[in-house]
């Protein structure tokens, strides 16, 4: 696949664009799906599998368990500033 510069527009755009939400949002909160196989991948014990005989009394008593995720503030501003250099670079590049 050859990359023309209105796949690096697009690529720079989308960078900006997440940079900005990630700038706007304070933290995310996982799926139950999502939450098990980030407890897989990293090998640590799942929120809810501490004791088994409690489990399946708690999983009536209380919603899914869910992890949440604190991007650093940095970030995002990467992402814009990132986006921004690729975006420009698509507008300098010549037209094929």
């Amino acid at each position: 696949m050859q990359f023309t510069r209105n796949r690096y527009f697009m690529v720079g755009m989308l960078l900006v664009m997440l940079g900005i939400q990630f700038r706007l949002v304070q933290s995310f909160v996982l799926n139950e799906p999502t939450t098990r196989t980030l407890a897989k991948i990293t090998k640590q014990t799942p929120v809810a599998s501490n004791s088994p005989s409690m489990t399946s009394f708690l999983m009536q008593v209380y919603p899914n368990p869910t992890k949440r995720v604190e991007p650093p503030r940095w970030l995002g501003l990467a992402m814009v500033a990132v986006g921004a250099v690729v975006a420009l670079h698509a507008i300098a590049m010549p037209r094929q």
